[in-house]
């Protein structure tokens, strides 16, 4: 038989091909593209590739071998067409559709639903012209380009406008309701038009075809919006508005926005930003989040800044947890004028700002899950007693144990816990350290170290790590990521506001760099934004302005903070600033290695897997190598930590 296109992209688009090759291939993924070793072929460097885009295929540029999901299954398991799609659907849980008269008859019935969606698209349109929607577009600041590129239209005051249109068409009415495009009364009454006297917002799946509409009413009539009913060709909880314009943008960008409503999306799209998408009056499904990681590994959540968007927010970070994979995450902004401090939606900021501004406000502002998370957690509860904190722990654990995943759980069991020392003074297994108590870690030797009881345990005997965390390890646990981190992200900051040429080179590194102070946080976003709007900056220049803008005292600090680096100040050449800045790039990465390396130690104590064993080893490994690399500027930036390693 002939399976149904509709029923081959629902298969396709439940088995993610990054997870269906790499069964039989070790990919090393790299945003919506991988790479491994062709199963078809002996070969020993990479010339299999893996895309995950609009139409996830591989294609091996050795021998030539080229398919979706369902041909790798038939290629590698050597399966006929219709055994691998059996086999697949069983995995996916679909029902593998029969050959019947009624299959085809509901293929046939699905095309027939679509020649009445574009029906009565194109009437909606006609009737814009003109109208009061017509007046409602152009207020709201949209061009002719864009309610022509969205296809947006207006449907009458009128029960019987649109049938009427349809039934000229020779369209049966008894489509049209199936349709969604007419409504028929409990009563036996007549039929009538479902949108009247609204803003019709078409709604396309990702091929451009219409399959919904979304109206918004004109006077007081609720609701203000109203959708199209589910269909066989519409699932809200499925579907996006702009899938079909967003899904390009997204792969050239590397991003997609998600925002509340039709006009935030149009808003956006309009000023220079096509990757935007938005659910369709509902909150985002775990099905839409599967389709928007396919766009982009950490899509953007910009909902309306009011109480009710940010509710929606916390609401998705819960929900995501379950479903979160490695590598996939969700980025949330919340939109604050900062002159008023208004609260705003995308629509209303873009009427205030340039498109420029959106760009360094979006870069500069979003916030990760984990953090969304923190704050949901935090919220002003005080951790003042060993039960309020027994209390907040409990609550974390509560949300961590909703991640399916084991490694992602692990590393969010392992970053709130680093969070809970930071604001709990430094406290380690529930334990509080006394004021100015540092010890002096010790090396191990080769022979190992004795232990409380008189034996002598080796380094990496389990048994004796639950003592060595308990005595020695840890440091960085100790301390916070704050102190440990704070010079050489000083150092990094001095570089760039004297050498402006470096600001913009390593702006993405500026904008993911971990501050955990508030004043220097505050700088690098100003940093960030001033590198997007100047293009040209000179270090007097970018000096004067920080100091304009109140910055003065807090530059003059970096400066005597970090006068001891030459490559920090102005006199110094590009090239040894670029070097410095590099060095100073590599000891944050080693501080980094070094948390890792003591959070897996501590879950290895816990937990003596062969697992945990291999990744506290690659850490350690990671670290020497890290350790290795370190020259100069140790004497500058040593701390405790560096001291007992």
């Amino acid at each position: 038989m002939a399976f149904s296109p509709a029923f081959l992209d629902e298969l396709r688009r439940r088995l993610p091909i990054f997870d269906l090759v790499g069964r039989k291939v070790r990919l090393n993924r790299r945003g919506k593209q991988a790479t491994g070793l062709c199963p078809f072929h002996n070969e020993k460097s990479p010339s299999f590739h893996v895309y995950d885009d609009d139409e996830p295929h591989y294609h091996c540029f050795g021998c030539g071998a080229h398919g979706d999901a369902i041909t790798f299954v038939m290629q590698t398991d050597g399966l006929d067409f219709r055994d691998a799609v059996e086999r697949l659907a069983g995995e996916a849980g679909l029902e593998v559709p029969k050959d019947t008269p009624q299959e085809r008859e509901r293929e046939e019935r699905r095309a027939s639903l679509g020649t009445v969606m574009e029906a009565s698209c194109a009437f909606f349109q006609a009737q814009l012209a003109g109208s009061p929607g017509a007046g409602y577009l152009q207020r709201r600041g949209l061009t002719a380009e864009t309610v022509q590129r969205f296809r947006l239209g207006f449907a009458p005051d009128s029960r019987t406008a649109l049938k009427n249109h349809l039934a000229k068409l020779s369209i049966p009415e008894a489509l049209a309701i199936e349709s969604g495009m007419l409504i028929k009364p409990e009563d036996g009454g007549p039929t009538y038009d479902r949108f009247r006297n609204r803003v019709i917002f078409p709604i396309a799946d990702t091929k451009g075809r219409i399959v919904a509409f979304g109206g918004r009413v004109l006077g007081d009539e609720k609701p203000k919006y109203l959708n199209s009913p589910e269909t066989p060709l519409f699932s809200k909880g499925r579907q996006l508005y702009n899938m079909n314009f967003a899904q390009k943008a997204a792969r050239e960008t590397g991003e997609v926005i998600v925002v509340e409503g039709y006009m935030d999306v149009i808003a956006l799209a309009q000023a220079g930003f096509p990757q935007v998408v938005a659910p369709l009056g509902t909150a985002l499904t775990e099905e839409q989040i599967e389709v928007l990681w396919r766009l982009a590994p950490e899509p953007i959540l910009c909902f309306d800044g009011d109480e009710a968007g940010q509710k929606a927010a916390a609401k998705v970070a819960e929900r995501v947890l379950p479903i979160l994979k490695p590598g996939l995450s969700l980025n949330f902004i919340n939109l604050v004028d900062e002159e008023s401090g208004e609260k705003q939606d995308p629509d209303s900021f873009l009427k205030k700002h340039a498109p420029r501004e959106f760009r360094a406000y979006l870069d500069a502002k979003k916030t990760p899950l984990s953090g969304i998370l923190w704050t949901i957690l935090r919220k002003e509860r005080l951790l003042d007693t060993p039960e309020r904190r027994a209390g907040f722990r409990s609550d974390i654990n509560h949300l961590v144990n909703l991640i399916a995943d084991k490694p992602t759980r692990e590393e969010y069991r392992a970053h709130f816990q680093s969070m809970l020392q930071q604001i709990s003074g430094g406290e380690v297994g529930g334990a509080r350290l006394a004021p100015g108590q540092r010890g002096q870690p010790q090396r191990f030797s080769e022979a190992g170290r004795t232990g409380a009881d008189g034996r002598t345990y080796s380094f990496f005997d389990w048994r004796f790590l639950p003592q060595f965390y308990k005595e020695w390890g840890g440091e960085a646990l100790r301390q916070g990521l704050h102190s440990v981190r704070r010079q050489p992200v000083e150092a990094f900051l001095a570089t760039v506001v004297h050498h402006p040429e470096l600001l913009h080179k390593y702006i993405e590194t500026l904008k993911s760099l971990e501050i955990g102070d508030a004043d220097l946080v505050k700088l690098r976003n100003r940093l960030v934004r001033i590198a997007i709007e100047v293009p040209e900056l000179t270090s007097t220049g970018l000096w004067s302005q920080l100091v304009q803008e109140g910055f003065g005292g807090l530059l003059e600090t970096l400066s005597f903070r970090t006068h001891a680096l030459r490559f920090t100040l102005p006199i110094a050449e590009e090239a040894a600033a670029e070097a410095g800045l590099l060095h100073v790039l590599g000891i944050l990465n080693e501080q980094d290695l070094r948390l890792d390396r003591d959070q897996a130690g501590k879950a290895l104590a816990e937990d003596p897997t062969e697992e945990n064993l291999r990744r506290f080893e690659t850490l350690r490994d990671l670290l020497l190598e890290a350790e290795s690399r370190r020259r100069d500027l140790d004497p500058v930036f040593d701390t405790p930590t560096q001291r007992a390693h």
